[in-house]
């Protein structure tokens, strides 16, 4: 190689004079490799940034994990649909019996957890924040990748007995724990206080669209044990339709218990009341893990086969797979980033016809130049080499200028519109490499003519 650069040395410099000398003609003839380098940077930079951001979400939906949510009916006045309402009394909805069934009878599953939750007000020392207070299991954390900050998940005697204990997360806290350990504090929640054990950490990771399968943002929840759920804040399947129609707004219901637990209270607020008839699933959603992805689809199945044996043959529930759903969603940016891709190279295949068109260009301007160092003793190869290294260094210094375009409109892009890109040093190892190349193939045919012009023929030329 170091011989090769000092045997023709000369023809390289010869090379590089001509571009100093024509800098207008050369940066025209590197633009189409600038846009081209710029632009498959910026479209590999958005294809893995989209990667990267799916595999964040599948990391948050949890791996392998099924969500089995009610169907709640809106309430109906027509005659038509009284019959379909008398045969949903005869279905419990989702309940703890169903989270029973399932850990006895699936032996693929490998975690699972109930899950209720509602919206109401946070406060403390009299500061308000309205937060999401939901009522899980110990598994529920493990099964949605969330880990903890500072202190417990819950233990077995707090899960068991439905004890007043919390775990907060990052917004929680940094709303009222900003100057002090939240650890050991309380927090009142729709007039219940209850004792902070654990801190989430927080997470940035958007779920778009994904909010009404279960996934939501983990920031602005209080999680309580399942049983300090029902025994304290919200039983449904302690609440029925008589009871519901003679509560006023805001009426507290004292009832016995309903299959889980001991006595509680129930609080029915006004927009409880308006949709308990319709809503009488205990659980507002059910996630079930599997052992692997495998069993997915055929777990599934006979989730939908045993639920709808245990309904009574009523279908007020859904099944969903977040992990399937992200990995179609996967795989039509993977298609959408290909086409992006293939339409940035084609920019790339333009610039190296350009170049090639210069070239022939510049051979024919300077057929006199090229007979001139014939006729003195040069040899074709160093006609070769003088043309064809022209046609590589604008190949190559188009190339490090839309390396930084690239770079710098990959960043615009995620700050404008908020689409993650992540730029790789392989995105621009291959974008250089490609520059380099276009140079090479496309400026070897033109170089190639240039040292097969006659030298006599050549100082003729007018």
């Amino acid at each position: 190689m170091f011989k090769f650069f000092f045997r023709y040395f000369h023809d390289i410099e010869i090379a590089i004079e001509s571009i100093v000398s024509n800098k207008l003609k050369s940066m025209l003839t590197a633009l189409g490799i600038i846009f081209g380098v710029a632009a498959v940077i910026a479209m590999l930079a958005i294809g893995r940034g989209a990667k990267q951001e799916i595999m964040d979400q599948m990391k948050m939906v949890g791996v392998n994990n099924i969500l089995i949510n009610p169907i709640i009916q809106e309430a109906s006045t027509s005659g038509s649909e009284d019959s379909e309402k008398q045969t949903k009394k005869f279905s419990r909805g989702l309940s703890m019996l169903d989270v029973e069934a399932i850990y006895e009878t699936l032996p693929s599953v490998k975690r699972i957890s109930p899950e209720i939750s509602f919206n109401s007000v946070a406060m403390m020392n009299g500061v308000k924040y309205t937060a999401k207070l939901v009522g899980v299991s110990n598994d529920y954390f493990h099964l949605y990748n969330l880990p903890l900050v500072h202190g417990t998940f819950f233990n077995e005697y707090q899960e068991k007995n439905g004890i007043q204990v919390c775990i907060i997360g990052a917004n929680i806290r940094a709303k009222f724990f900003s100057k002090v350990d939240p650890l050991g504090q309380y927090i009142k929640f729709n007039g219940i206080w209850l004792k902070v054990i654990g801190v989430l950490q927080k997470t940035n990771v958007s779920l778009t669209g994904f909010e009404e399968k279960g996934v939501n943002v983990y920031n602005d929840n209080i999680y309580i044990p399942i049983q300090t759920m029902l025994l304290r804040f919200q039983n449904r399947a302690l609440v029925n339709t008589k009871l519901v129609s003679e509560a006023s707004s805001n009426m507290m219901i004292m009832g016995g218990p309903g299959g889980m637990g001991g006595m509680g209270r129930v609080i029915v607020s006004s927009s409880d009341a308006s949709n308990v008839e319709t809503n009488y699933n205990q659980l507002d959603r059910i996630v079930v893990q599997v052992n692997e992805t495998e069993q997915l689809n055929p777990s599934t199945e006979i989730l939908s086969r045993m639920l709808t044996r245990r309904h009574s043959n009523v279908k007020d529930f859904e099944i969903t797979v977040p992990e399937l759903l992200l990995k179609q969603q996967e795989r039509t940016k993977d298609i959408f980033n290909i086409v992006l891709g293939v339409i940035a190279s084609i920019s790339l295949l333009v610039g190296g016809i350009g170049i090639m068109n210069i070239m022939y260009a510049s051979v024919m301007e300077r057929i006199k130049e090229i007979g001139t160092r014939m006729a003195i003793g040069a040899k074709k190869m160093d006609i070769v080499v003088q043309f064809l290294a022209e046609a590589v260094l604008i190949s190559v210094i188009g190339g490090f200028i839309g390396i930084f375009l690239g770079v710098i409109m990959a960043k615009l892009i995620e700050q404008v519109s908020g689409i993650m890109t992540i730029v790789s040093f392989f995105s621009i190892f291959i974008a250089f490499g490609v520059s380099a190349a276009v140079g090479v193939i496309f400026g070897y045919r033109p170089a190639k003519n240039a040292s097969e012009k006659d030298p006599i023929e050549s100082l003729r030329y007018e």
